[in-house]
């Protein structure tokens, strides 16, 4: 791969101190609060993208050796946000293929259930529908009661169902930012032989993950949102046991081990590649999507998540306080996320609010009734306040 442009090294600016406004490349006039769908533009992203798509005219300039070292560069990156081993981490395009890939693996039998929660992604759900006919297996849905978090309910459900066999769950909900106890939730999974898999999508580089506590079978996140990557790439880590048996989804050679998968039998099927690798799909590694995720990794690597964790979080207190001081408390969540803030004004003035909002170049989503504010470090705490007081207007 081609080193990144001058001037576009990762910043090592502490992300608690500044916006880091200047890192990012995002159109004029527009405060953009929506990473949670799609992360902002680094500068550096952008800027590797174009060289990549300039080398991309001559493609035989680049070797296979220099193709595979890319591969690695950003397997290595990717894994430092899980748990640092490498071979832990198949490359794979989605969130949905890595969790088919733990609902084609886990075993599952006639009358086992897998239980998601009730504001669950469809891609964390539709697998193991598919999973549960084939086998004659239950999904059953967490549902919280009144005054009840989804980890309340999730809990209740372990201690009332004694057929579930799996646990499908994502860390930070993509509706409202409302964090799962993941730390409580494992324990009483493991000492039950159930088996986790999770969809960190809404965290990952967001948020440190504990994945040494949680002992998750499989764990998946997308790269464009919190991590900053483009779209098409995305990173499933891999328990050990799953590592050397488990069945890929795709059977194609780049998965398999390069001194073998040449050979000119082919009756003789050649060994999967070390770790994870065996689930690695099929021409999701290209140069341009290599370029930028490598880019975006590095900055997250070089600003760390933890420090990044704090910074958001910041953000987020801004939001809330704004909100509170704007007598909007109705609207706000209890307890307070992290780097998510998901509020829920009433029905009536959601038309009014997203017209609002728009006009004044503030993009956020709406999901289930909740405005998602979810801002990165390219927004300045300084800006916050009058998003509140935006919303207070309209609310009159």
């Amino acid at each position: 791969m081609h080193d990144q442009p001058a001037g576009n090294a990762p910043s090592e600016a502490a992300p608690s101190d500044a916006a880091l406004a200047h890192c990012f490349r995002l159109p004029e006039h527009v405060l953009y609060l929506d990473t949670a769908t799609h992360g902002p533009r680094l500068r550096a992203v952008h800027d590797a993208a174009h060289a990549a798509l300039d080398a991309g005219i001559a493609p035989w300039r680049q070797s296979d050796a220099q193709w595979e070292a890319a591969i690695d560069r950003v397997r290595m990156l990717a894994s430092a946000c899980f748990d640092g081993n490498a071979d832990a981490i198949a490359l794979v395009p989605s969130a949905a293929y890595g969790i088919a890939i733990a609902a084609r693996n886990l075993p599952l039998a006639r009358g086992d259930a897998v239980l998601v929660t009730a504001s669950a992604f469809p891609s964390q759900v539709l697998a193991w529908n598919a999973r549960c006919r084939e086998d004659g297996a239950r999904l059953v849905v967490a549902r919280p009661a009144p005054g009840e978090s989804e980890t309340d309910a999730v809990l209740r459900m372990l201690d009332t169902d004694a057929a579930i066999r799996v646990l499908s769950l994502a860390h930070v909900s993509w509706v409202d930012g409302s964090v799962l106890d993941l730390d409580t939730i494992a324990e009483r999974a493991r000492t039950r032989g159930i088996a986790l898999v999770l969809d960190l999508s809404q965290s990952l580089g967001a948020m440190p993950a504990c994945l040494a506590a949680w002992q998750p079978a499989f764990a998946v996140s997308v790269g464009y949102k919190w991590l900053l990557g483009p779209g098409g790439l995305a990173y499933l880590w891999v328990a050990p046991q799953w590592r050397d048996q488990g069945e890929a989804i795709e059977q194609h050679w780049r998965a398999r081990d390069p001194a073998v998968v040449w050979h000119d039998d082919p009756g003789a099927e050649p060994p999967y590649r070390v770790g994870a690798r065996r689930y690695d799909a099929g021409e999701v590694p290209s140069p341009l999507r290599l370029a930028m995720a490598e880019a975006a990794l590095r900055q997250v690597q070089a600003w760390r998540i933890d420090r990044i964790a704090l910074a958001l979080q910041s953000r987020v207190d801004t939001l809330t306080r704004a909100l509170h001081d704007e007598g909007l408390d109705a609207w706000l969540p209890a307890p307070v996320p992290t780097h998510i803030l998901g509020i829920r004004p009433p029905r009536a003035q959601w038309s009014a609010i997203d017209a609002a909002l728009r006009e004044a170049g503030v993009i956020t989503t709406l999901r289930r009734g909740c405005i998602r504010l979810a801002p990165h470090l390219h927004v300045d705490s300084e800006q916050l306040p009058a998003v509140a007081q935006l919303l207070a207007r309209v609310a009159r």
